[in-house]
């Protein structure tokens, strides 16, 4: 069978096969080769913006929204059962990936996701009629009871909340659990603290790496609480948020066929005005990646710092040697993973904001910026949860630390004086310290040599380990 809304093959004005295919605006010249019709065609001509196409994960969406729709709207008696069993067949290829050459349209483009929309409802129309004998419009059978103004939405949220929870989240768990074994691993590893990037009194190295596995637990949580706000699907509401086309129980089954397939927590929105006139949800889910790019940095800032040297820096810690750092310079080796991560964090708050902008152009019943927002969060994750990945296989399980440097730094410190304090008061401590900082000699013999404490008291009090415990 044949589609009829495609003419035979004929010549271009430049030599190529193209067909010619038509809408409601008149006829369009097609590829042959091409699987999308005449509406991706203009979409294709209209928006050669960035090169830049829609995501395998936000098509995947697409399509099994498509599928589990064929399936819904066939058991509500909207398709019949050949028409629907050849929309699941292509649509179910389409969410494979097998025919990803066939979505070319720009990530820029109308605003509420149309284009590519139509580019999905195109591609499966034409499967079917190619290889399932199937004549399905794009409109009324692949696009039965929905718009694309719920469609896209609901897919940008179904893509967004899958790649937080397949990519996103184990990546954070072998961070967090790679930092952790660290911090056991360092315990004991004494050193000085620093405050204000100046001496304070000791910390241990692992409790530092206990602090950077809590940055992560804690980003690794809000992006999980966050996932149910991001399930909550538009579909249902089709063009302006009423339903218009949409038959009772549609939405309802085809969001529960996908959360069973996903293993996601998917729900039907409470209120589709609010759902296709704003993205809360997403917005929601880019600022808890911008907080996890802020913690990364932190991190990888003082992995840079504590490694910093070898010879004229603070080289408590050494990271592995994965490159070499100069074209000029033999033997340097730079911190190339935590550049890395800060180089990611950079993208992602710059994301953020132009989601932030993005999300703020809903008017009235629509957000007419949607793809931008839906480009920069997806990117966000992929990006987080490669940088994580990486550095915590390449970077984090190979670091190793000197620890009598850290202990040396710890010894040196005037502030670990501080602990002296309550047995001797402030104002003869800072005589202490101020006599220490102009001798170079230790605390520990210039208070002995006084006689202000007794020499067992004293160790017990400058025991740097138990410093570093309070008390």
């Amino acid at each position: 069978m044949t589609d009829p809304t495609v003419t035979e093959p004929t010549v271009s004005r430049d030599g190529s096969a193209v067909r010619l295919e038509h809408d409601g605006m008149g006829e369009v010249a097609v590829a042959v080769t091409a699987l999308w019709g005449a509406q991706t065609q203009r979409a294709v001509e209209n928006f050669p913006i960035s090169g830049e196409r829609l995501g395998p994960g936000l098509i995947r969406a697409l399509a099994l929204i498509k599928a589990e729709a064929a399936r819904a709207n066939q058991a509500l008696g909207r398709l019949g059962a050949d028409d629907a069993d050849a929309i699941v067949a292509a649509a179910e290829a389409v969410a494979e990936g097998r025919y990803a050459e066939h979505f070319p349209v720009d990530v820029f483009q109308t605003g509420s996701g149309t284009s590519s929309n139509m580019n999905v409802n195109e591609v499966i129309s034409h499967l079917a009629a190619h290889h399932h004998g199937r004549v399905v419009h794009p409109n009324d059978h692949v696009n039965a009871s929905q718009s694309s103004n719920d469609v896209f939405p609901s897919a940008v949220q179904l893509a967004s909340a899958s790649a937080v929870q397949i990519e996103l989240l184990p990546a954070l768990g072998a961070l967090q659990a790679g930092l952790e074994a660290k911090a056991g691993q360092f315990a004991t590893v004494v050193k000085a603290g620093r405050t204000h990037l100046m001496d304070a009194t000791p910390v241990t190295l692992g409790q530092e790496f206990g602090g950077y596995a809590t940055q992560v637990a804690d980003a690794r949580d809000r992006l999980a609480a966050v996932l149910p706000r991001v399930g909550r699907l538009p579909l249902g509401g089709t063009a302006t948020g009423t339903g218009l086309n949409c038959p009772p129980g549609f939405a309802s089954q085809v969001i529960a066929a996908l959360a069973a397939r996903t293993g996601l927590e998917l729900s039907e929105a409470t209120d589709h005005f609010a759902a296709q006139s704003c993205c809360d949800g997403l917005v929601e889910l880019s600022a808890a990646l911008r907080g996890l790019a802020i913690s990364m940095v932190k991190i990888a800032n003082d992995l840079r710092w504590m490694a910093s040297g070898p010879r004229t820096g603070l080289a408590e810690i050494h990271l592995p040697d994965l490159q070499p750092g100069s074209s000029i310079m033999p033997g340097k080796v730079n911190p190339v993973l935590p550049e890395v991560v800060v180089q990611v964090a950079a993208q992602l708050v710059g994301n953020d904001a132009a989601v932030a902008f993005a999300a703020s152009q809903g008017a009235f019943e629509l957000i007419t910026c949607l793809p931008v927002v839906a480009r920069n969060v997806l990117s966000s994750i992929s990006l987080a949860a490669n940088a994580c990945r990486v550095f915590t296989d390449r970077c984090v399980a190979g670091i190793e630390a000197d620890v009598d440097r850290c202990r040396s730094y710890a010894e040196r410190t005037a502030q670990v004086a501080a602990v002296l304090n309550p047995r001797l008061g402030y104002e003869v401590v800072a005589t202490l310290v101020a006599e220490m900082q102009h001798t170079g000699r230790p605390i520990r013999d210039l208070v002995a040599e006084r006689g202000l404490l007794e020499p067992a008291e004293l160790d017990a009090m400058l025991d740097l380990l138990a410093l570093t415990r309070g008390g």
